[in-house]
C-alpha cells in the first residue's frame, strides 16, 4: 500500500482528529500525533490497520522552550509492506508518555532505553529502570545540555592499574 493510499484510508476515520501533522520524506511517512492520544493512536494502528511490528522507539531533543522532546515510534504492517513513523512532542517539565508494552511486548527495552538516555518516563511500564547508566546517575546523556566529554566525577571509574584487557 502506498503512503497516499494509506492517508486516503485513514482520512475519513476518527483517527484523523488525533493527527497534528503529516510529513513525507524520502518515501517515508511520518504522522505527528497529539501527545495525549499517542497510546490510543498506536493501539488503533495495530488493531485496525495491522501495524503488527514495532521496529523501535527513539527520542530527539530539540532544546526548545515548548515541547522540547519528540518521541518516535517506527512501526510496520508486514503483510501490507507499509512503514510508518508516529511521533509526538513531550514537554521538558514532565516528560511522560503512556507505555505501549501492552500493545507490543518488544517496547519494553525500547522504552527503557529512551528513559535511560533522555529521561522520558513511560507510565505503566512493567520495569522502568536504567539499562546503560547506574540507577543513581542523575543525568541523561543524550540530552543536548549533557557535555560531550561527560561530567567529570559523575561515575566512579576503576583505576587504570586494575584494568585487565
Amino acid at each position: 500500500m502506498s503512503n497516499h493510499a494509506f492517508l486516503d484510508k485513514i482520512g475519513g476515520s476518527p483517527f484523523n482528529e488525533f493527527i497534528r501533522e503529516v510529513k513525507g520524506y524520502a518515501g517515508e511517512l511520518t504522522i505527528v500525533v497529539k501527545t495525549e492520544h499517542i497510546f490510543r493512536v498506536l493501539k488503533m494502528l495495530k488493531e485496525q490497520y495491522e501495524f503488527n511490528y514495532l521496529v523501535d522507539i527513539t527520542a530527539s531533543d530539540y532544546y526548545t522552550d515548548e515541547e522540547r522532546f519528540e518521541v518516535s515510534y517506527n512501526i510496520v504492517n508486514i503483510e501490507g509492506k507499509q512503514r510508518l513513523r508516529v511521533s509526538c512532542r513531550v514537554e521538558e517539565d514532565h516528560p511522560m508518555l503512556q507505555s505501549v508494552v501492552s500493545i507490543w511486548g518488544s517496547a519494553d527495552w525500547y522504552e527503557r532505553e529512551v528513559y535511560d538516555m533522555m529521561g522520558i518516563r513511560f507510565k505503566n511500564h512493567p520495569d522502568l529502570r536504567r539499562i546503560y547508566m547506574p540507577e543513581d546517575f542523575e543525568y541523561y546523556p543524550l540530552r543536548k545540555e549533557f557535555p560531550l566529554l561527560g561530567i567529570p566525577g559523575s561515575i566512579e571509574l576503576p583505576d587504570k592499574a586494575e584494568r585487565t584487557f
